[in-house]
């Protein structure tokens, strides 16, 4: 209708009239409203501020939120929400065999320590055991020692509630060569499987996880007390479970991916 109106050299006013279109409908500038979606990845990004676009897609369609891909990468780029922590590279790995694969749950556990300190400067070690069939994190729990026995009671408390595992994977550390760990794992018969010494790669599920509670965690809080540490490792943990994407499980969150498996 520009046209109309530069040729004829008549009023906008007129032209609508003529028309029959209100000079609002004329002015109006349709524009989209994207304000949702960067309230959501702005919400995303302050609560995971280590993790990039893919994380945070996952996440998003976890929450059943149907949004098109290419309009959430689109809003991702114009807020420009980029990963702020440059990571240093990890060495090459020189492994002959491929970190095997479990076929089912409670196959194989991977148990690691991880070490940190309170605001006072005491230092405390974090327990981590995951199930590396579906990467479920089943204890992220904080103390000030873990010694062999506290470990080995730890997992008694976990199998409570759930079948044992045929086999544990761990590093070399004293605890896990105490006399008391190895005995529990021969009285329930639970394989042991030991890394090679100064190989964390070859306990690859684990040392993931780990990096996640850390930048989630141990790196993004100052605590005071153990128990500050262990109520929101809890809540890291349930949150981790059910609402964590990862790309091996086909996107699934741990619990998900349980229920269905073969979902791609």
């Amino acid at each position: 209708m520009n046209g109309v109106i530069d040729e004829q050299g008549i009023s906008i006013h007129r032209a609508c009239k003529i028309v029959c279109m209100s000079r609002s409908m004329y002015y109006y500038d349709h524009k989209k409203d994207d304000q949702i979606v960067i309230t959501k990845l702005m919400d995303l990004a302050s609560r995971y501020p280590t993790r990039g676009f893919e994380a945070y897609f996952g996440k998003i369609r976890l929450e059943g939120l149907l949004w098109n891909r290419k309009r959430v990468l689109r809003v991702y780029r114009n807020i420009n929400l980029k990963l702020r922590v440059k990571r240093k590279r990890r060495i090459p790995s020189r492994i002959k065999e491929k970190l095997a694969v479990p076929g089912a749950v409670n196959e194989t556990w991977s148990i690691d320590f991880m070490s940190d300190s309170l605001a006072n400067g005491r230092r405390f070690r974090v327990l981590n055991v995951i199930d590396d069939y579906n990467r479920e994190s089943l204890i992220n729990e904080a103390f000030y020692s873990i010694p062999g026995v506290r470990l080995v009671q730890k997992l008694k408390e976990l199998l409570l509630f759930r079948p044992k595992p045929k086999r544990i994977r761990t590093d070399n550390g004293p605890e896990f060569l105490s006399k008391v760990f190895i005995e529990f794992c021969h009285d329930n018969g639970i394989e042991l499987q030991y890394i090679q010494p100064g190989k964390p790669a070859q306990n690859a599920y684990i040392e993931r996880l780990n990096r996640t509670f850390r930048e989630d965690v141990l790196d993004a809080y100052l605590f005071g007390s153990l128990t500050e540490v262990n109520a929101l490792a809890y809540e890291w943990q349930v949150d981790y479970n059910s609402n964590h994407p990862h790309k091996s499980l086909n996107g699934l969150s741990p619990w998900l991916y349980v229920k269905n498996p073969l979902v791609s």
